[in-house]
């Protein structure tokens, strides 16, 4: 199972690029899953609910399924889990795209936006392999793709997973 990162500060499109890779992925075969990361508190799960009253009422894990998807809750009550833990957690895939987790040790691309303001995350020495920008500039260190083209992502991406 491959992991490819796509790290990039808030509002940088990293959503949007992966909901238009993943189709073009596994149209080329590949199985892809995601992960996501939240860097606030989230639930999908709601008061009066079942599985929020078991929850509530202490269990650690509640599994919900029915006949078009099933959905794991795990009570994170000590620590946020590492992201190697929750790779752990998902069934054997060709490749997993991680939304965020950019503190995390794997092979990133991140997406930049320079009209954003920010600065880039980083370097190859951090993990990142490319750049994915809507601005390229002339004196890149990494290879930039242009995001507005996720055909042209999908095929880097292609060619790395085929490296590896």
């Amino acid at each position: 199972m491959q992991v490819l990162g796509i790290v990039g500060g808030s509002g940088s499109g990293k959503t949007t690029l992966i909901t238009a890779l993943v189709p073009r992925l596994a149209a080329h075969g590949l199985s892809v899953s995601v992960v996501k990361h939240a860097h606030h508190g989230f639930d999908i799960d709601r008061p009066g609910k079942d599985s929020f009253r078991h929850r509530e009422a202490g269990a650690r894990e509640v599994l919900v399924a029915s006949p078009q998807r099933w959905a794991l809750l795990c009570e994170n009550r000590d620590a946020e889990p590492p992201l190697a833990t929750l790779l752990a957690r998902l069934a054997p895939v060709d490749l997993v795209l991680v939304e965020g987790f950019k503190s995390a040790d794997h092979a990133q691309l991140e997406v930049h936006r320079p009209s954003l303001g920010r600065p880039r995350l980083g370097d190859a020495a951090r993990g990142i392999l490319a750049v994915a920008t809507d601005a390229p500039s002339a004196d890149a260190a990494l290879p930039e793709l242009p995001l507005n083209d996720p055909d042209a992502i999908a095929a880097w991406i292609l060619a790395w997973w085929r490296a590896r």
